[in-house]
């Protein structure tokens, strides 16, 4: 199986790296912004960077769809997985056109609302878990598999 681990550096990128013992036996690729934190987790990963600041930033937006393009085409993930932020959204919509399955990890510290991310990839998403048995009121179709942390 191709994993794609799309995700913003610092703690999604974290949340994103507890995955292991889903990810570790698997063919993967990361996209993440190149900042310090990530090179340092991801060192001997197969890691793209892609663009920032994402939080409406249309210019980004805008560099990081054709990137999702560029990047999905080559790589052909079966699965999508991310816990967010922006940048996941051209690679989840990009990803889902080209057929790979795709599994969205609402944040932790959002438990009565959604965020931004999680709303805008949710129609799509093949997989929608939750950490908080709260946030099905949110997302109804979700899944709450508890703390991942």
């Amino acid at each position: 199986m191709n994993i794609c681990l799309v995700g913003s550096s610092g703690g999604h990128l974290a949340h994103l790296h507890m995955l292991e013992p889903i990810w570790k036996k698997n063919n993967r690729f990361w996209v993440t912004f190149d900042k310090e934190d990530a090179q340092s987790l991801l060192k001997g990963e197969r890691m793209y960077p892609c663009y920032y600041p994402t939080n409406r930033n249309l210019k980004a937006l805008v560099k990081n769809t054709f990137l999702a393009f560029k990047i999905l085409l080559k790589e052909r993930p079966d699965v999508i997985i991310s816990s967010g932020a922006a940048v996941a959204v051209p690679f989840f919509y990009i990803g889902k056109l080209l057929g790979s399955k795709l599994i969205y990890i609402e944040v932790f510290d959002r438990i009565d609302k959604p965020t931004v991310t999680g709303r805008l990839v949710y129609p799509i998403t093949d997989r929608f878990i939750v950490q908080w048995e709260e946030e099905k009121k949110v997302y109804p179709k979700a899944i709450c598999l508890g703390s991942i942390f």
